[in-house]
């Protein structure tokens, strides 16, 4: 089978981090993925929560080796000149599987670049009859696309995504707790009262600030003005409730850096009686409703856990999970949405 020209493009993507219902936490992870033909390689492999090589929470010394692999300025990591696309998001170990595929030099003697032979890899050797994706590629690249793509990478001072957090609240136990999933999961988080006198240097490792909901308007716009002063760009939450889970979901979304075109979770609305929500391609959803009672007690309810295929799905909340104030968080390995049931 002949290659046929595709393009290609790289594009910032996040494996969204979390705790989950079951009280289980979940790796965040910020990394570069291929667009191939305009989408995002990931979305064709179907359900697969995975990151390519190219993270930012790696030395840039690795990362710049793995840049050089692609583009085939070093050797090939496996047998047979196979590449890892995509692995494992906990860790790097061939053994918990990866995506692979043999990058070459088109066979013409021409500038151009050749993904094939996608497979499933957990050995040394990949078995193309009984793990190949047989309905992906291969892609016949551009020379000059390709290389320009990759290139700006090393261009790039520092490939690190800035995966800090800074809260700001009255509630200091709440933001202890959440400073502390964040952690767990991957995100720097710091508690301040405000944001004065904090150096440039150090605002510019922010990517979000988080406010408690009884941040006065004055200490809002104060914190703003510093990081305007400044010239940081970061994304502001509104924490919606003090429940842990909820507030890293809230985070997550502010730090996903992703173009929203490209993102396979596009969608959510929630009533009472029902949540709305729109996929772009086929992936495992959770949903998951947070409500608090009248004393203050979380109580949590798992609505959806299933694979879903694109276009929108209405999904039915049972009554007890959205009496009172409640909030439904929608989950991919990819993305996260919040919203509250409105009335």
């Amino acid at each position: 089978m002949s290659a046929e020209y595709a393009t290609f493009g790289l594009a910032p993507a996040m494996r969204a981090g979390g705790v989950l219902a079951n009280g289980d936490y979940q790796v965040h992870r910020d990394f570069v993925d291929f667009i191939v033909n305009g989408r995002p390689l990931l979305f064709q492999l179907s359900d697969l929560d995975a990151v390519s090589p190219l993270a930012s929470d790696i030395p840039p010394a690795i990362f710049t080796a793995h840049v050089r692999r692609l583009l085939l300025e070093a050797r090939a990591p496996l047998e047979e000149g196979r590449y890892v696309i995509y692995g494992c998001p906990e860790c790097e170990g061939l053994e918990c599987g990866a995506v692979t595929a043999v990058i070459e030099k088109s066979a013409d003697g021409g500038d151009d670049f050749v993904w094939r032979d996608f497979a499933w890899q957990t050995t040394e050797r990949a078995d193309l009859e009984l793990n190949g994706y047989h309905g992906i590629g291969p892609f016949r690249f551009r020379g000059d696309e390709y290389r320009a793509a990759l290139g700006q990478l090393l261009a790039e001072d520092d490939p690190q995504a800035r995966r800090r957090v800074l809260l700001i609240g009255a509630r200091v136990a709440i933001l202890a707790k959440l400073a502390a999933a964040l952690r767990t999961i991957g995100i720097g988080a710091e508690i301040a009262a405000d944001a004065t006198g904090v150096a440039p240097d150090e605002l510019r490792t922010y990517g979000a600030v988080a406010f408690g909901p009884t941040v006065p308007d004055a200490t809002r716009q104060s914190v703003r003005a510093v990081f305007d002063g400044a010239d940081v760009p970061v994304a502001y939450v509104d924490g919606l409730a003090p429940i842990v889970p909820l507030l890293v979901a809230q985070i997550e979304y502010a730090l996903d850096r992703s173009p929203r075109e490209q993102r396979r979770l596009t969608r959510l609305a929630a009533d009472p009686r029902s949540a709305e929500l729109e996929v772009t391609s086929t992936c495992r959803v959770q949903l998951t409703a947070y409500r608090m009672d009248r004393l203050s007690r979380t109580h949590v309810h798992e609505v959806l856990d299933e694979v879903l295929e694109p276009g929108r799905h209405r999904v039915p909340l049972a009554a007890k999970a959205t009496k009172g104030s409640a909030f439904v968080v929608a989950r991919t390995s990819t993305h996260v949405l919040v919203t509250p049931t409105s009335r």
